[in-house]
């Protein structure tokens, strides 16, 4: 290798280094945010609050069939509006998450009350270890999908600011996927 090819060579892959690092930390941007409020102290339940005023909603678009899209939010998350038992719901698509994931206020607003007797197990979350009930949903809808005896955990009040419809729901339909920064659902 030339002396000059060398220097190039090395700066190119500073920025490639510089570009990737700036790429992982848009995609676990809510992550290190977490860390970082953990870090200084923060209290978590203000930490989520902030998080939820800036994210802002993406409205599902319906389709015929049993399709659902939903266009990415600019921070690049899913959102939308759920009918949980009937009730309406926003929430955020999460597929790392292995069941439907409720804020206590969520799970109420829902109709499935829980007392504190039934936050018998142990959920690892962002956030640590997290006290949960476990319930089954008897329908969760978005648009024209819908999946009925759906597990799902109850999170402790003030644990968790927005349900999550994690993989009990996702992991039942016909199609998950991601196309052109949209989230494109099937039954």
């Amino acid at each position: 290798m030339l002396p000059g090819s060398r220097g190039l060579f090395s700066e190119a892959m500073s920025w490639v280094a510089g570009i990737a690092l700036m790429a992982v930390a848009f995609v676990y941007q809510e992550e290190l945010r977490s860390l970082a409020g953990i870090a200084l102290g923060l209290p978590q339940a203000e930490m989520q609050s902030a998080r939820s005023a800036e994210q802002p909603r993406a409205r599902e678009e319906r389709r015929a069939g049993g399709i659902v899209e939903i266009p990415a939010g600019r921070n690049g998350h899913f959102f939308a509006t759920a009918e949980i038992n009937g009730r309406s719901v926003e929430v955020m698509v999460d597929s790392g998450a292995s069941v439907v994931a409720m804020p206590y206020e969520d799970a109420e607003r829902a109709g499935v009350y829980v007392k504190d007797s039934d936050f018998t197990a142990r959920a690892s979350t962002a956030n640590g270890i997290a006290r949960i009930a476990r319930v089954t949903l008897d329908r969760v809808s978005i648009g024209d999908i819908t999946v009925r005896n759906v597990q799902a955990a109850v999170h402790e009040r003030g644990q968790l600011d927005k349900t999550l419809l994690g993989m009990s729901f996702l992991g039942r339909l016909q199609r998950a996927d991601m196309r052109s920064g949209t989230l494109v659902l099937q039954e």
